[in-house]
C-alpha cells in the first residue's frame, strides 16, 4: 500500500483494465483502450474493480487487492507451522517470509504472483491435512484444496494446477502413501467437478467471445491472431515455457544466477538456510511430513524454471515452504543457528559500513530537480523486473539520503542484535533490520531542498512532456498514424503507461497546466515532428500492407489495429528512444 503511486507499466495496466471492466461490464474480454487482452486471467482484474467499485478508483484501491492476499499469506505459513512444528516454529515461518526482501520487492508492482503463492500454498496445506490419518473430516479439506487449484487458474493459469500437483505427487512417491487410500480422500470425481465449476465458466466464455475457437497451431509470428484459445493457451503458455512466443517481449535470468538470488530474496533469513536443511525429512511424523512436502514443493518448483524462461519473482511460490523450513530450523536452535546469527551479524556490519561510506561519499553533491537526471539507462535489462536497478550512479545516492540513513539505522540495530543478543531478541532485532531495510526501499524520494524540488517541479523535463503530447495531440488530430506512409520510419507505440517517456511523478493536470509555456509554438503530429524533436531513434517500424497495423523492430505485446482514418485509443503514447 506504500508509493510509489501507479507508475509501472503492469501497475497502470492492471488498474486501467479493472476500470474499464467496471465501467463498461464486460468481465470476460478484459480490454485496455479498446484492445482485447488475452494474456492474463482475469481475477485479478476483478478483484480490482471491486476494490474500485467499494472504495472508488484510486492507486490504493487497485493495491488493496494485492495487499490483503501477502497479508494472507504469511498469516496461511504461520498456520502451517503451527500445525506442522509448534507454535514457535509457526511464528519464525510467518516472520521469515512477512520481513524477506523478495516478497516485499515483488509486491511493489501488481503482478498476482502472491496471490498465486496464497492459491498454491492452501492447495498443499490440505492436501497434508486430508491425507493424515488422524483428521476426523478429510473431505473438507479435500474440497478446500480443489477449490483453491480453480481459484489458482483463475489468478495466473496452468501453474496454479501444475505446481500443487506436481509437488503433491513428488510427494506421495516419496512418502510411499497407499494410492487407493490417497484417491479415496482426496477425492478426485468430485473435487475436478468443483474446480471446473469455478474455472471453467470464464474460460469457455472468452473462447466463444474471441473466436476462432480452437486453433492449434505451433508457431508465434507477427501479424497473427489466432483466437483467445491459441493466443491464452498455446502462446502464454505452451510457447512461452518453451521461449518460442512472439514477441519476445520479455527476458530470462541465467540459471545460476536464478538459483542463487534466493540468497537475497530471503534475506536475512537466508543465512539460517543449513539449519533449515539439518531436519528430519522422514515422514514419520507430522513435522517428518510437512518438511518432506515444502522439498517436494521447493523442489519442482526451482527445476521447473530451470527449464523454462524465467524472471526473478517466478519462484515466489515456492517461498512459503521455504520459510517453513528456516522457521522450523530457528525454532530447533543448535550451532547452526548460532552460526546463522553470526553471518547475519558479519553482513549487517558490512552493510552498516557500506551505507554509511556512500553516505560520506556523497555528502557534498548536490541534488537539483529529480534523480533522473543523475541515473544511466540501459535498455537492454529493462525485460528483467529489476533491470532499472542497473541505472543508479554513484551520484543517484545524493537524492536518496533520508532512505540511506534509515537503511544504516536498520543496519545498526541488526548488527548489534546479532551480534549480542541471544537466539530469540537476535531474530527479533534481525526482523526489525529487515524492516527497517525495507521502508528505506519504500521510502525513495528526491532528497534535493523543497525549494529545489518545486523548482524543479515547475520547469519539468520538456522532452518528456513534450513527447508526451504527441501521443496526446496525435489522438486528438483528424490525421492519425495509419495515414502515415507504409514503411515511412517512426516512433514505437506502446500501451499506456509502457512508455518511459511518461513524465513519471507528474500529474496529467499538472502537465496540461504547463503545455502552454513548453510549447509556445505548438506542436505538430505525424513524422515530420517526430524528426524535428529528434526521436526517431532506433524504434522505428512499418506498417503492414493490408491490415494497417503498425509494427515495431523490436515488437511490443500490444498492436494498435485500425482502419486508415481512424484513430488511436487515447492511452497510446510515443516511446522515448533515442541513440
Amino acid at each position: 500500500m506504500s508509493p510509489p503511486s501507479l507508475l509501472d507499466d503492469v501497475d497502470a495496466v492492471q488498474a486501467q483494465i479493472s476500470r474499464t471492466m467496471l465501467q463498461s461490464g464486460d468481465w470476460v474480454t478484459a480490454r485496455l483502450d479498446g484492445i482485447a487482452y488475452l494474456e492474463k486471467s482475469p481475477l485479478k482484474y476483478w478483484m480490482i474493480a471491486v476494490s474500485f467499485a467499494i472504495f472508488g478508483v484510486r492507486d490504493w484501491a487497485a493495491r488493496l487487492p494485492l495487499a490483503l492476499s501477502v497479508v494472507a499469506l504469511c498469516w496461511l505459513t504461520y498456520r502451517f507451522g503451527v500445525w506442522g512444528f509448534g507454535r514457535k516454529a509457526g511464528f519464525y515461518a510467518g516472520l521469515t517470509l512477512s520481513t524477506c526482501i523478495g516478497l516485499f520487492l515483488f509486491t511493489r508492482v501488481q503482478i498476482p504472483d502472491a496471490a498465486l503463492t496464497l492459491t498454491i500454498a492452501m492447495a498443499l496445506f490440505c492436501l497434508l491435512r486430508a491425507l493424515e490419518d488422524d483428521e476426523p473430516r478429510p473431505e473438507r479439506w479435500a474440497w478446500l484444496m480443489w477449490a483453491s487449484l480453480g481459484v489458482g487458474l483463475l489468478l495466473k493459469g496452468l501453474i496454479a494446477v501444475l505446481f500443487p500437483a506436481g509437488a503433491g505427487l513428488l510427494y506421495i512417491v516419496f512418502a510411499r502413501r497407499d494410492w487407493r487410500d490417497c484417491h479415496k480422500k482426496l477425492r478426485p470425481v468430485s473435487g475436478v467437478a468443483l474446480l471446473l465449476l469455478i474455472a471453467a465458466p470464464w474460460h469457455i466464455l472468452a473462447t466463444l467471445r474471441n473466436p476462432p475457437y480452437f486453433d492449434l497451431t505451433l508457431h508465434s509470428e507477427a501479424g497473427s491472431y489466432r483466437g483467445f484459445f491459441w493466443f491464452y493457451f498455446i502462446n502464454e503458455h505452451l510457447l512461452r515455457f518453451l521461449n518460442l512466443r512472439y514477441p519476445r517481449d520479455y527476458n530470462t535470468v541465467p540459471r545460476l544466477y536464478f538459483w542463487a538470488f534466493h540468497l537475497l530474496w530471503l534475506f536475512p533469513w537466508s543465512a539460517y538456510l543449513p539449519a533449515a536443511v539439518r531436519g528430519e525429512f522422514r515422514p514419520v511424523d507430522r513435522a517428518g511430513r510437512a518438511r518432506l512436502l515444502a522439498l517436494c514443493w521447493i523442489g519442482f518448483v526451482l527445476v521447473f524454471f530451470s527449464f523454462s524462461t524465467t524472471q526473478e519473482y517466478y519462484s515466489m511460490p515456492c517461498y512459503p515452504a521455504l520459510a517453513l523450513l528456516i522457521g522450523a530450523g530457528i525454532a530447533r536452535g543448535g550451532k547452526l543457528v548460532l552460526y546463522g546469527t553470526r553471518a547475519v551479524a558479519i553482513v549487517s556490519t558490512l552493510g552498516l559500513v557500506a551505507v554509511g561510506g556512500i553516505l560520506i561519499a556523497v555528502r557534498d553533491i548536490a541534488a537539483p530537480g529529480d534523480i533522473a537526471a543523475a541515473l544511466t539507462q540501459n535498455p537492454d535489462l529493462y525485460t528483467l523486473s529489476l533491470g532499472h536497478m542497473t541505472d543508479l550512479t554513484l551520484n543517484s545516492f545524493a537524492y536518496l539520503r533520508l532512505p540511506l540513513a534509515v537503511a544504516a539505522l536498520a543496519f545498526l540495530v541488526g548488527a548489534s542484535s546479532a551480534w549480542m543478543a541471544g537466539t530469540n531478541r537476535a531474530v527479533i532485532g534481525i526482523a526489525l533490520m529487515s524492516v527497517g531495510n525495507l521502508r528505506s526501499l519504500s521510502g525513495v524520494a528526491p532528497a534535493g531542498r523543497s525549494s529545489e524540488r518545486r523548482a524543479a517541479r515547475k520547469a519539468g523535463d520538456r522532452r518528456s512532456v513534450l513527447c508526451f503530447f504527441l501521443g496526446f495531440l496525435l489522438h486528438q488530430s483528424r490525421r492519425s498514424a495509419v495515414e502515415w506512409p507504409r514503411e515511412q520510419p517512426g516512433i514505437r507505440i506502446l500501451r499506456a503507461g509502457r512508455a518511459r517517456c511518461l513524465p513519471r511523478r507528474r500529474r496529467f493536470r499538472a502537465a496540461v497546466d504547463r503545455v502552454r509555456t513548453l510549447l509556445p509554438g505548438g506542436c505538430r503530429t505525424g513524422p515530420a515532428a517526430v524528426r524535428e524533436a529528434g526521436w526517431e531513434g532506433s524504434a522505428t517500424g512499418y506498417f503492414a500492407e493490408r491490415r494497417k497495423v503498425f509494427v515495431p523492430q523490436h515488437g511490443p505485446r500490444h498492436y494498435w489495429r485500425g482502419s486508415v482514418g481512424s484513430q488511436p485509443p487515447w492511452g497510446l503514447a510515443f516511446r522515448y528512444n533515442r541513440d
